[in-house]
């Protein structure tokens, strides 16, 4: 008998986290693999799903990085796009300014608004202010996040993105470590 494999292009199946049975009768959900979770952009009060590229960071142990195993408090890269159109649908103004369109690219695509919506995004452009570090990782479509559920016990992938002091202090650590290498 000859195997049938499938076909190349068909995407992979969703691998569902499996229970495993503790003391007592109840229930953990192991996740082996996952390819997504919901991440909190802590300042801008916004949670999106997205997807989770790889691991860059743990400080327990470089094992974990190197096989893309996602721990509490992993540093995972995730992709950048589910927050950057919240963020431009939200204040009506482009992440970063390397992106920002000319005049008559403009004129050829208006938008119809009312002066009330005019207004409320005129109100949220005075506070839309981003980190700099921040920005440049939208430059570049992806941003740093730490996973603060336990995956391998509740079978999600949920965190933060990181920001301020602590984005500052990660990135020195990697850069560390790459140029170690």
């Amino acid at each position: 008998p000859i195997l049938c494999l499938p076909f190349l292009r068909s995407p992979l199946p969703p691998f569902p986290p499996t229970s495993v049975r503790t003391r007592g009768g109840n229930e953990k959900h192991r996740a082996l693999r996952l390819e997504s979770g919901n991440f909190a952009w802590g300042s801008e009060h916004s949670t999106r799903k997205t997807r989770i590229i790889g691991v860059v960071y743990n400080a327990s142990n470089n094992e974990l990085v190197r096989t893309n195993t996602i721990v509490k408090n992993c540093i995972v890269q995730i992709d950048a796009a589910p927050f950057r159109q919240w963020y431009e649908s939200h204040y009506a103004v482009p992440v970063t300014k390397k992106g920002v369109r000319s005049k008559d690219t403009e004129a050829t695509d208006p938008k119809v608004q009312s002066a009330h919506v005019k207004r409320v995004f005129a109100e949220r452009a005075k506070t839309a202010k981003i980190d700099p570090l921040l920005e440049s990782q939208f430059s570049a479509g992806r941003l740093y996040a730490a996973i603060s559920s336990r995956p391998g016990q509740s079978g999600r992938a949920d965190g933060y993105v990181l920001e301020g002091a602590e984005l500052a202090f990660y990135l020195k650590r990697l850069n560390a470590k790459k140029s170690s290498a």
